[in-house]
């Protein structure tokens, strides 16, 4: 017995030493990633799926959903030729990109693996150019392509005391796993909404400005949206403001970083 579990332990250093070589795009980050992506995916599609059958859809003969249904598009092409520079097209394997605007008066905005996206109207009242919803957009979608979920399940996994992959998890304690991922990614009453960390924020700020870029918007939109976003605060909070904080240190930092966004394109 004890010689098995010191196989085990073993077995589950080797596939952390193993997904801690993923890098993240743009940046180039380390990061632990022990769960595959796949499954993730097929996991967010079916949230997904349950969420579209309850929300109050925005047709695309709306000009706010037209909008929105432009903005994702440019940035889906601009990942897809940054990934494909770099070599690193792995990362949307199985991407199915869809994205909606639900009308809901909430100030948010999400994108779950896969590329599944939806924008709020609560969130395009805000905004007062297509620049500043691609800052949204992007931020969003980069939280998928640099698999933020997926390190934040993987630490939970870790947290727990728990070895193997994901779907052997699933295959033994689905209820488990269903509430890591639910964890992860805050589903339940507002889904979508994930708590990440100040560097996964910082993370995404930063691609989301390059994907936005080279779809031809304009990066120091960035700083009017997330100072609006800053003065939205008060009695009622936006979702998107209680786990995207916005304050004086992330302009500072979005300042620093858009004069050297050229060097990430180039």
């Amino acid at each position: 017995m004890i010689k098995m579990k010191k196989i085990i332990s073993i077995l589950v250093l080797l596939a952390i030493l193993v997904s801690c070589g993923h890098r993240v795009p743009v940046t180039n980050r380390k990061q632990m990633n022990l769960i595959n992506e796949g499954e993730l995916i097929k996991m967010a599609d079916q949230q997904y799926r349950e969420f579209l059958a309850t929300a109050k859809i925005v047709p695309l003969s709306d000009p706010r959903a037209q909008m929105v249904d432009r903005c994702a598009k440019k940035i889906k092409g601009s990942v897809e030729t940054y990934l494909k520079k770099k070599d690193k097209m792995y990362r949307i394997e199985g991407f199915k990109w869809e994205v909606h605007t639900v009308d809901d008066p909430t100030i948010n905005a999400w994108c779950m693996p896969g590329g599944l996206i939806v924008v709020y109207t609560g969130i395009m009242n805000l905004v007062e150019n297509e620049d500043e919803l691609a800052v949204v957009m992007g931020h969003e979608i980069s939280h998928a392509i640099a698999r933020h979920g997926n390190e934040r399940m993987s630490q939970g996994m870790l947290a727990q005391g728990i070895g193997g992959t994901f779907g052997v998890l699933m295959g033994s304690s689905p209820t488990v796993g269903q509430q890591i991922f639910m964890q992860a990614y805050g589903i339940g009453s507002a889904l979508g909404i994930l708590s990440y960390s100040r560097k996964h924020e910082t993370e995404a700020d930063k691609i989301g400005l390059v994907f936005g870029k080279m779809a031809g918007y304009d990066p120091n939109k960035a700083i009017s949206f997330w100072t609006k976003m800053a003065q939205q605060g008060g009695a009622a909070t936006p979702e998107l403001l209680s786990t995207h904080p916005s304050d004086e240190n992330r302009i500072k930092d979005l300042k620093e970083f858009i004069p050297e966004i050229d060097t990430y394109i180039d």
